[in-house]
């Protein structure tokens, strides 16, 4: 007999809520015949009280408890038909993590007492095990979210001056010699002074933090004495990861979210509500597939089996509206009680996924942009899954923006020197319109990256052409086979100068390249100071030093010259306009926004756009027409994959000036040259005066309290 005190509570909000006197809890199941809510030791190690919850309104089931407070540590039982071919996998043996749990106490410990079956049982998924699971998974924690955040205000960036910094919290900091060793690999590592300053010198408008909702290390990883890195395995979509934080819990993030605001810096969250930490019919029942399978989930064959459009073993069915309304939840829990800017969508497609297939006007997309709070935050999204016509890249909605795999192996190759890559990077410079300029979507739709966390280094893509995944224990299966890579004479690390010094070159390009097309730059970590990770394309299990940054061999001439194609940008709206492009005579001056030349001078010709020796191309950008603005600002770049060719300067504006020259990094202001280097990038700008200071700071310094 429990000697709490106990009333019906409310069905809103859901989870657990403190209240004046106690706490309300409210938990979802279509289809439980009871649910009990299980009160733990504040260590989580020991049941004090099971009660069950006798009220429900429609599909909400809630309680409150009298007497409890922040720190309360509970769980939920739920019981109901143990029926997999129906969909139905309900076990009160296993105990459940709250869906909206906003913190967890403990690891998950793997044993075989959390399948709700039992393993080695000649009925397999269709047997029962009633062995109890409390002692192996994290348990829920009552939380009070309330933070001191002054007079925060989001930074609220524009997407034509964004440069998003995608990062790993861990990674990111665990090796930084700047950072107090306590704080390395932490949310209040990433927020230190030496981090911000780094991020301030780069012109850095956004971090893109991979996954930090509480996740699980996958059993086959663990058994290879692995864990899981990069996070896309996520348990609690309310609760931060805790091995990214001390005892502080959400006030650390919070933290650092305030002191990366202070600096200008938006935070960006890397999201995964495709699919659950809980796998096919094989994995665990942790709470999702406890509280309700056949609501949480897509089922396929009558309902024992799972839609995998995810590639993880589960997808989550956001087409059920309590799931759906889980999502949307969390979303709004991260933006109004962390703070946070922004999120990038994780395999997005999935979320668009109705009956018929992806769609871009379903409710995921309808719910999220008629919410007056997540209508506001930047939004991106992984345009594509591995289901029947998954691959929808400029399908998204506006404002999604999209991670554009199109430009990245586009300009990859082009800079490889593949024949015939030269028309389509020019479709990559200004845009990629053929995807994007549609239903009044901005060329800021398109996110640009050159290297993300998946696949290799910006430093390994010109040091291998073969990935190098063996400590990953899956003997090289995994990870991208075409990488787009050229490891310029010698495969792997070399002490040859004249090697060394190609991939320098090759990096400048590649760099410049994305720092001067239209649209949003995305850099990943570490591609600034030459990080190498041996060739691993796929380093999702390397919580270790093949993933974290070597900031004590960091190359600081590749750092400063990053910075300086940060700031060329930042200095001439003309390479990042809101608007397309397309040639058309601007109102002001009756040139065209944009001419493609030949070195010599002259347009290409239709002949020229397939030619493959056609490797050397130069183009003319003004602001676009449609925009009437009539600023003179002008810009002239060149990119050429091939050798050395004489350059004439067009007519179309007085006084060029070159700014940018990859084949000589420190060169700040100059003549345009006669000819241009062989593998080079150049830029030139109609004359108005004395070069930009490189060294400019965009943004405020942070405050050093």
């Amino acid at each position: 007999m429990s000697s709490h005190s106990l009333s019906p509570g409310r069905p809103w909000p859901m989870g657990a809520t403190i209240t004046g006197d106690g706490v309300n809890f409210a938990v979802f199941s279509a289809h439980a015949e009871m649910i009990e809510l299980c009160l733990f030791s504040p260590d989580g190690r020991k049941e004090l009280s099971r009660l069950p919850i006798r009220d429900r309104d429609g599909d909400i089931w809630h309680i409150h408890v009298g007497g409890l407070t922040a720190g309360q540590v509970y769980g939920f039982r739920a019981h109901g038909p143990y029926d997999p071919e129906r969909g139905h996998r309900f076990n009160p043996h296993k105990l459940l993590l709250d869906p909206y749990a906003r913190a967890l106490e403990g690891r998950l410990r793997w044993s075989d007492a959390l399948m709700g079956y039992r393993i080695g049982s000649p009925k397999a998924d269709l047997s029962y095990d009633t062995r109890d699971s409390a002692f192996a998974v994290p348990k829920a924690v009552v939380v009070d979210p309330a933070f001191g955040w002054g007079n925060d205000q989001p930074p609220d960036r524009s997407r034509s001056e964004s440069l998003i910094y995608e990062a790993h919290v861990r990674g990111l900091t665990m090796r930084h010699p700047g950072i107090e060793k306590g704080l390395r690999g932490t949310y209040l590592g990433l927020a230190s002074d030496p981090m911000i300053e780094h991020l301030l010198k780069l012109g850095v408008t956004a971090v893109e933090l991979l996954p930090v909702h509480a996740m699980v290390d996958e059993r086959f990883i663990v058994a290879k004495g692995l864990r899981n890195y990069w996070g896309y395995n996520t348990l609690a979509y309310f609760a931060p990861e805790p091995r990214y934080m001390g005892k502080g819990g959400l006030w650390e993030f919070q933290t650092m979210v305030r002191r990366l605001h202070v600096a200008g810096i938006e935070v960006i969250l890397d999201v995964v509500y495709n699919h659950s930490a809980e796998g096919d019919e094989w994995g665990p029942t942790l709470s999702f597939r406890g509280l309700d399978n056949a609501s949480y989930y897509r089922l396929t064959d009558g309902g024992r089996h799972y839609a995998n459009d995810a590639g993880t073993g589960n997808t989550l069915d956001l087409t059920n509206a309590m799931v759906l309304r889980m999502v949307m939840d969390s979303l709004r829990y991260w933006v109004e009680v962390a703070h946070v800017d922004g999120f990038r969508f994780d395999l997005g497609t999935v979320l668009g996924r109705e009956p018929g297939g992806f769609d871009p006007e379903g409710g995921f997309f309808d719910a999220i942009r008629q919410d007056p709070v997540l209508s506001r935050v930047k939004l991106i999204a992984e345009p594509w899954d591995i289901g029947p016509g998954g691959y929808q890249l400029g399908a998204y909605p506006h404002p999604f923006l999209e991670w554009n795999d199109r430009f990245r192996d586009g300009v990859r190759r082009f800079w490889r020197g593949d024949a015939g890559l030269t028309g389509d990077l020019a479709a990559r410079l200004l845009g990629s319109a053929e995807r994007f300029d549609h239903s009044g979507r901005a060329a800021t739709s398109s996110v640009n990256y050159l290297a993300s966390h998946d696949g290799f280094t910006l430093q390994d893509l010109v040091s291998f052409t073969v990935k190098r995944n063996w400590d990953n224990g899956e003997d090289n299966r995994d990870g991208h086979s075409e990488n787009h890579s050229d490891n310029l004479g010698v495969e792997g690390p070399s002490h040859d100068k004249a090697v060394r010094a190609a991939r320098a070159l090759r990096k400048r390009n590649l760099l410049a390249t994305l720092f001067l097309s239209q649209g949003v730059p995305m850099l990943l970590a570490g591609d600034e100071i030459g990080q190498t990770q041996g060739g691993n394309n796929n380093a999702y299990a390397q919580d270790n030093e093949i993933s974290w940054l070597n900031w004590r061999e960091a190359d600081r001439d590749l750092t400063d010259f990053t910075a300086r194609l940060a700031q060329i940008r930042r200095a001439h709206p003309v390479l990042r306009q809101r608007r397309f492009l397309h040639a058309r005579a601007r109102p002001s001056d009756g040139i065209r926004d944009v001419i493609w030349r030949r070195p010599d001078g002259a347009e290409p010709s239709a002949q020229d756009w397939h030619d493959p020796a056609f490797r050397c191309l130069c183009v003319e950008l003004r602001m676009a027409a449609e925009g009437g603005d009539p600023a003179p600002d002008a810009v002239f770049a060149v990119f050429n994959c091939g050798g050395p060719v004489a350059l004439s300067m067009p007519d179309t504006a007085p006084g060029w000036e070159l700014i940018l020259d990859t084949t000589r990094p420190e060169l700040i202001l100059d003549a345009p040259p006669r000819q241009v280097p062989g593998g080079a990038v150049l830029l030139m700008r109609a004359g108005h005066g004395p070069a930009p200071d490189p060294l400019q700071d965009p943004v405020p310094r942070p405050d050093p309290a």
